[in-house]
């Protein structure tokens, strides 16, 4: 009997294959609360677990070179950090040492508070590192107990894996001429395992909840890695087949958009395409993509993968390198967005009632000015090696961004005094997405070189509502018109004195959203590296003017219905 399903779509493509279920045992089951009397002895066995995964991580470093590239293989960099973190490291032998737990169980306990650390953030690129600590600590654990390691590399026939999770680790061995595909409880399109998938190009649906319950092993499965549909035991399997031949051919006249100018198909060539990026890493998928830029990298990884605050030589390498790659290309960084969601293992925030509006952001480093100097000294130095534009997050009135230029610019003086470069191409802007910045845009606009529209917390403060609250999801609404008029009132206020607009949230590269950011006039749209090929396609195929209109006609819309009904009436895509 057939049964749908719908995830997030992580990694596009259609597959269907039988059923590959990857159902292990939770390694914890196996932990027991047992105490020891020799903390030494049981300190041995960390240090020789610790080599064991080493040796496991340098050769899946070695498979994912081979079959994703050096940037992708970084990933593993990365996890390799995570083993030899002292914060952790010293964790687990404190426990040991002073509360006589077993190996096993101090390596268990602090996992799961750094993992929970992570869970708990409200970004969804930093929630996801989660994945990489539990993938690391799993691997870990299981050479302390002596538990079997499985290896997917072995699969000899087409399926379709279906598993709560899987880690980077696992992903990497992957074969994409056997794994057609794969279902996962957990997980979305920020998530390693679900970049490496697009990588190997093979169709991943993750955040399904509960479909490892729900799928028998060998049964025919059929996924849509863009739309998220799952349908196990397909009614129409020849369907199923018609939309795998079609995406094949989509796919193939997407590839043509890659190093294809941005033009509209009455010839307008000023929309600007960009990517979002989480770290140095994720470079090589913005050049592969024929990204026109960088619209936001998120500074705080460098903080938030580290066991103190990074220095201005750490902070000045990452940036350079990302700048020199970018070969001329404008790079938007993002300074520290750090409180709220986003912990630091190295450093206490205050307790507060509701940190999501609290000391965070701008706010935190316009009162830290030590810790902020060290960024700014980073970026400005940075700047030398090509076009930059420094972004505030989190500003709510116009003495703040005054503030944080001012500063920016007394810093450059002090660089240029000390004999040192800064590049003349540079730009400082803000972020916004506190309803009350975009309220006032054409006053911020007088001071500020950009915005950029951080749509995810600009919709959450509006409709007053966690868009990771399962409760009010169904008020996280991009399409409202009253978020439109915002958008609206944020792009006049820039041109009204001929700044430019860009928006780094989610919505920018929405296949539905494009046709009525280009009517409202957004200049550039920041996205998945991957989504560039579409959302360039999808412009080729509209004209100015007739997104104009429908852009005209949204804002006169009253609900989310009412605009996505006017889209798809209006534009066909």
């Amino acid at each position: 009997m057939s049964k749908t399903f719908k995830g997030i779509g992580s990694s596009e493509g259609i597959a269907i294959a039988k059923a590959y279920i990857l159902n292990e045992q939770p390694v914890e089951d196996f932990i027991k609360n047992d105490k020891i009397s020799d903390p030494e002895k049981e300190i041995e066995k960390v240090n020789k677990a610790i080599e064991e995964t080493k040796t496991d991580l340098k050769k899946l470093q070695v498979i994912a070179l081979e079959k994703l590239g050096k940037e992708k293989a970084e990933i593993f960099e990365a996890h390799l950090s995570i083993l030899e973190d002292p914060a952790i490291i010293d964790d687990i032998k404190q426990l040991i040492k002073n509360d006589k737990l077993n190996v096993s169980k101090a390596m268990f306990d602090v996992s799961k508070k750094y993992i929970e650390m992570f869970e708990m953030m409200e970004d969804a690129y930093f929630k996801e590192r989660a994945a990489d600590v539990r993938d690391v600590s799993e691997r870990m654990l299981k050479h302390s107990l002596g538990l079997r390691i499985i290896d997917l590399a072995n699969i000899s026939e087409e399926v379709i894996i279906v598993a709560e999770d899987l880690t980077p680790s696992q992903t990497a061995q992957l074969n994409p001429k056997m794994v057609k595909g794969f279902l996962c409880n957990m997980g979305g399109r920020t998530s390693h395992a679900a970049i490496m998938a697009r990588s190997l190009e093979i169709p991943a649906v993750l955040g399904l909840k509960t479909i490892l319950s729900d799928v028998k092993e060998g049964q025919l499965i059929a996924i849509d890695g863009l739309t998220g549909d799952v349908e196990v035991e397909p009614k129409d399997k020849k369907t199923w087949l018609k939309k795998q031949e079609e995406f094949n051919v989509t796919k193939e006249e997407l590839k043509k958009f890659i190093n294809k100018g941005t033009v509209t198909k009455d010839g307008y060539e000023d929309f600007v395409l960009e990517s979002n990026i989480g770290s140095t890493n994720d470079i090589e998928s913005v050049l592969e993509n024929g990204s026109e830029g960088i619209g936001l990298f998120r500074s705080e990884f460098l903080y938030m993968n580290n066991t103190h605050f990074p220095t201005e030589e750490e902070q000045f390498t990452a940036y350079k390198k990302v700048i020199e790659k970018m070969a001329g290309k404008i790079t938007i960084i993002r300074t520290l967005d750090i409180g709220g969601d986003k912990k630091l293992s190295y450093f206490e925030f205050p307790h507060e009632m509701n940190p999501f509006l609290g000391y965070r952001a701008i706010r935190f480093t316009l009162d830290r000015k030590d810790i902020f100097k060290t960024q700014i000294r980073a970026l400005l130095k940075a700047s030398a090696f090509g076009p930059l534009g420094i972004m505030f997050p989190m500003i709510a009135t116009v003495d703040e961004f005054k503030q944080a230029k001012e500063f920016t610019l007394e810093t450059k003086k002090e660089l240029e005094k000390e004999g040192i470069k800064v590049g003349k191409d540079l730009q400082i802007g803000m972020m916004v997405e506190i309803p009350a910045a975009a309220v006032n845009a054409d006053k911020f606009a007088k001071y500020s070189d950009f915005f950029s529209v951080g749509t995810n917390d600009l919709i959450q403060y509006s409709m007053a509502a966690d868009r990771m609250s399962e409760n009010v999801a169904y008020l996280y609404q991009p399409y409202n018109p009253s978020i439109l008029k915002l958008l609206k009132l944020t792009i006049d206020g820039a041109h009204k004195h001929k700044k430019w607009v860009g928006m780094c949230g989610e919505m920018a590269g929405e296949p539905n959203a494009i046709p009525l950011l280009m009517g409202l006039g957004l200049d550039a749209f920041s996205m998945s590296a991957t989504s560039i090929p579409r959302a360039r396609s999808i412009i080729s195929k509209l004209t100015l003017k007739e997104t104009q209109e429908l852009a005209e006609k949204a804002l006169e819309c009253e609900t989310t219905k009412e605009v996505l009904d006017l889209v798809k009436k209006v534009i066909k895509l």
